[in-house]
């Protein structure tokens, strides 16, 4: 199986990868291979990283517009819905329940 070696790791990060492997009840090398493991299943991040003080990169949600998550949802949902409960009806049997 290949290995993989990380050279030059800042003393803090390594202490904070150490503090989390012993919360995890883990060892090092099986907290790096969990970290790595779930960032590989994650999407690519190249262009959402966004660097930090520590000059490791934190992840940016992707920001849409109310035009787009208004499309969206048209999209999903073309006809307006005909029948449901109104909130106000949900809100005032909860108060009345009480």
């Amino acid at each position: 199986m290949p290995s993989l070696s990380i050279k030059d790791v800042p003393e803090p990060l390594l202490e904070a990868i150490r503090r989390r492997a012993t919360r995890n009840h883990r060892s090092l090398q099986g907290e790096l291979m969990a970290l790595i493991t779930q960032a590989a299943a994650e999407e690519p991040a190249s262009e959402h990283l966004a660097p930090t003080q520590s000059g490791i990169g934190t992840r940016r949600p992707k920001l849409k517009t109310i035009e787009q998550i208004a499309a969206e949802h048209r999209a999903r949902w073309p006809q307006p819905f005909a029948s449901g409960p109104r909130a106000v009806d949900i809100v005032r049997a909860d108060r009345d329940a009480r």
